[in-house]
C-alpha cells in the first residue's frame, strides 16, 4: 500500500513538473504540445518567449487553443439530439493520462497511471477521430422499415 501511494505521488509531481515548469529549452523546437486533447478540441502549448521587462530573460509562455464546433449535438452519435449550447474545460481532467504505464521503483516494476478518475466518461464535444461511432436509423426498402447502423467515423471503423 505504502509503495502504491509513493508511486503516485511520484506520477502526481512529474505531471506537475511538466505543467509547471515546461519542456527544457531547446534551440531547434520552439514550441512543445502539453496537451492534445482531440476529443474536447483543445491543445495546450508552451514555448519561451523574450520578456517584455527585461529582454535578456526569457520566460515560459502558455497558449492554450480551444476550438468550440459548431453545431455539435448533446449526444454526438445522434443527429438529431438538440445542439450543445455549454462546453467545460478543466485543465484537470484535460491533462489526466489514464493509459497505465510501467515504471520501476526500489527495483520492482509497478503499473500505473497518472489519474485516479479515470473511470468517469469523457465528455466529446466532437469525434475523437481514434473511436468509432455509429448510429441507428430507418431504412425503407420495398415497403418494409428496417433499422440499420451507419458508421460516423470510418477511418477508425475499419481496419486498413
Amino acid at each position: 500500500m505504502k509503495s502504491s501511494l509513493l508511486l503516485c505521488v511520484a506520477l502526481a509531481i512529474s505531471l506537475g513538473l511538466v505543467l509547471v515548469a515546461g519542456y527544457p529549452r531547446d534551440p531547434e523546437d520552439e514550441e512543445h504540445v502539453l496537451v492534445n486533447n482531440k476529443c474536447q478540441c483543445v491543445t495546450v502549448t508552451s514555448k519561451f518567449v523574450p520578456s517584455k521587462e527585461n529582454p535578456d530573460e526569457e520566460i515560459l509562455q502558455r497558449n492554450i487553443r480551444i476550438l468550440v464546433p459548431l453545431k455539435a449535438r448533446e449526444n454526438i452519435s445522434d443527429p438529431l439530439s438538440p445542439l450543445r449550447t455549454t462546453f467545460v474545460y478543466r485543465m484537470t481532467d484535460l491533462c489526466k493520462k489514464c493509459d497505465p504505464v510501467e515504471i520501476e521503483l526500489g527495483g520492482e516494476t509497478y503499473k500505473a497511471q497518472q489519474s485516479t478518475s479515470c473511470d468517469e466518461p469523457e465528455t466529446c464535444y466532437t469525434y475523437n477521430r481514434d473511436k468509432c461511432y455509429t448510429t441507428n436509423f430507418p431504412f425503407l426498402y420495398h415497403g418494409e422499415t428496417k433499422n440499420l447502423q451507419a458508421v460516423l467515423t470510418p477511418a477508425s471503423c475499419y481496419a486498413d
